[in-house]
């Protein structure tokens, strides 16, 4: 299954289909496993040496290809939008890591998950040692002004933090434009066919130094949450008007991907507003009404704990917690510690939202590099071990692309692979990239706190294909791209469709038997969302964003993609400016619908 002489896979794709070693839950290898690589390739744990996706690693989709509801999609797999990297230090902290360098006289471990981060594309947050304190902190919601039941079109009015290191935290009741009278000129110059700008938002809001990251948006009936700084607030759908907003006592510092059935999710956020202040307390919130519920702080302690970032999920009426050498586990309705760290030396760093809970775990080998890693189904209810797959030495789990049915993304290095796992954890097919190169925007690779492994745009996965984006070329004045579907069941190219001439299709997820992709909007052309059946084909528009507003559309460049009840939401994964002005009058959300 090699592929043919001479076809190296170039920069950004994924190496040729591997064969698993008999350590890996297999009955036997499949055919061809220890065969020599072809004339001029050298052979690898997954295929033949390649360098990592556009935005650090390989391309990686949100990760339920079966609708569901999500928090950046609706119905679907983990969000859908990333972001690219950033190479910041450590955990974010580096007063910490000194102090840690120091007492220990050993280099901190790199950045991340299982695998700590050290730099662009890297994988994902780890596990976290924790041990409960009850939490206190005094709560308040707002619910604004007489005239916040108006469109907050005209602007965000999340209330003003408290002050946090660089930031002054002042408060802006209105952004400094009008922005419903901009979205009421754009939608004037409509064309028939063509959708509606429904509302458009500012920042708002005086951020501490080098901005903050926003997380959401979550979708729970008629409302959009979004969580930023130390504000989470609902807006209307419909009209982008406020329908509450909860202040937090200090700064967010992760959040799950999707909320549970019922609209409850819990956020991490910092125990001080130091600005060495730790990622440790958990605050549950129902984003149906707005109100806050329980709180607890949690421990954090050694090396490997206080450097790595925290990856959140959400399974059933379970959130659990990640670091790179353990995760928690506490019941989302009530608070109360399910488990903690699990019998080994294997413990997982980071789950995959959705109705099962698949994670990522890490081994501490005698080398103390946690680089042996697995792919576990763990229930999330007691944390009990239902089945493992073991990663080839050396490789790490970068994403979950999809949950069902079950797709991984690999990383080594300079090297990247995608898998496909039966449910029973077993192999199933490795993606045969081609010459394509391939790209996707994953959470982990913009928000510089909290690394999540199951938020990409750019892949999506039904019962029977996985699709991905290829990545335009990086010197074209009007770049374009194709999707490619895989099969399961071979890892082989089925079909791949074009975009349209200068623009690019990012796929969300499937639904309805159709694959469901985001249009990015072009010079003087819409956006939208357009669709294709399995069978490939041209694309066909199901919702068409006004050419008008492509320069407002083009202004979310690297922003998370919504879409549901015929409604498209864009928004920023993290705002900052060159000045307080700019920083507050730069567009965080924006809708589109009929």
């Amino acid at each position: 299954m090699a592929q043919p002489p001479g076809q190296q896979p170039p920069q950004g794709s994924f190496g040729a289909p591997y064969d698993p070693p008999p350590e890996s839950v297999q009955p036997s290898p499949p055919p061809g496993y220890g065969s020599a690589p072809p004339p001029g390739r050298t052979a690898g744990p997954y295929g033949a040496p390649v360098q990592p996706g556009p935005y650090g690693t390989p391309a990686q989709p949100g990760p339920y290809g079966v609708p569901q509801p999500g928090p950046y999609n609706a119905p679907t797999q983990p969000g859908p939008y990333g972001y690219p990297p950033s190479a910041q230090p450590g955990y974010g902290y580096p007063q910490q890591q000194q102090q840690l360098q120091q007492q220990s006289q050993q280099p901190p471990p790199p950045r991340g998950g299982g695998f700590f981060k050290g730099g662009r594309g890297a994988v994902i947050g780890a596990v976290l040692a924790v041990v409960l304190l009850a939490g206190g902190g005094i709560w308040f919601a707002t619910s604004g002004s007489d005239d916040d039941s108006k469109p907050t079109a005209r602007a965000s009015t999340d209330p003003g933090p408290g002050t946090n290191g660089g930031g002054d935290g002042k408060a802006e009741d209105r952004g400094t434009h009008d922005l419903g009278a901009e979205a009421d000129a754009l939608n004037a110059q409509r064309r028939p066919g063509e959708a509606k700008v429904l509302w458009l938002q500012e920042g708002g809001v005086d951020l501490p130094r080098n901005g903050s990251d926003v997380y959401g948006p979550w979708i729970v009936g008629d409302t959009v949450v979004k969580a930023m700084f130390r504000t989470v607030s609902g807006y209307s759908v419909a009209d982008g008007s406020r329908k509450w907003s909860l202040r937090m006592p200090s700064s967010l510092c992760a959040a799950p991907s999707q909320p549970t059935a019922d609209g409850k999710i819990v956020f991490g956020i910092k125990t001080g507003t130091a600005d060495d202040a730790l990622c440790n307390s958990l605050q549950m919130v129902d984003l149906t009404t707005g109100k806050a519920g329980w709180r607890k702080t949690y421990r954090r302690q050694g090396a490997w704990d206080l450097l790595s970032d925290v990856s959140m999920a959400i399974n059933g009426d379970t959130v659990t917690v990640g670091r790179t050498s353990r995760t928690d586990a506490f019941r989302v309705s009530d608070g109360a510690v399910l488990f903690g760290e699990l019998p080994g030396n294997c413990q997982p760093f980071g789950f995959a939202s959705g109705p099962v809970a698949i994670a990522a775990t890490s081994c501490q080998t005698a080398a103390d590099d946690h680089k042996e890693q697995q792919v576990q189904r763990i229930d999330p209810v007691t944390g009990k071990v239902q089945w493992t797959y073991k990663v080839k030495k050396g490789w790490e789990v970068a994403q979950f692309y999809s949950v069902s049915p079950l797709v991984v993304s690999l990383k080594q290095e300079d090297k990247w692979a995608i898998i496909v796992l039966n449910e029973n954890g077993t192999y199933r097919s490795q993606l045969v990239g081609g010459t394509d190169d391939y790209g996707t925007k994953c959470g982990g690779d913009l928000l510089t706190e909290g690394k999540n492994l199951d938020n990409c745009l750019g892949v999506a996965a039904d019962d029977r294909m996985v699709y991905l984006a290829t990545k335009p070329a990086e010197d074209d004045l009007t770049p374009t791209n194709k999707v490619v579907a895989f099969d399961l069941n071979t890892g082989q190219a089925k079909w791949k469709a074009a975009a349209p001439a200068g623009q690019t299709l990012m796929p969300i997820r499937t639904e309805g038997g159709r694959l469901l992709m985001y249009l990015a909007a072009g010079k003087n052309k819409g956006g939208g969302i357009a669709s294709l059946p399995p069978t490939g084909g041209t694309p066909q528009m199901v919702l068409r964003h006004p050419a008008a507003a492509s320069a407002v559309e083009r202004g979310f460049f690297d922003s998370r993609v919504a879409y549901q009840n015929g409604r498209c939401l864009l928004m920023h994964a993290r705002i900052s400016g060159i000045d307080d002005e700019d920083e507050k009058s730069m567009k965080s959300m924006a809708g589109f619908g009929s």
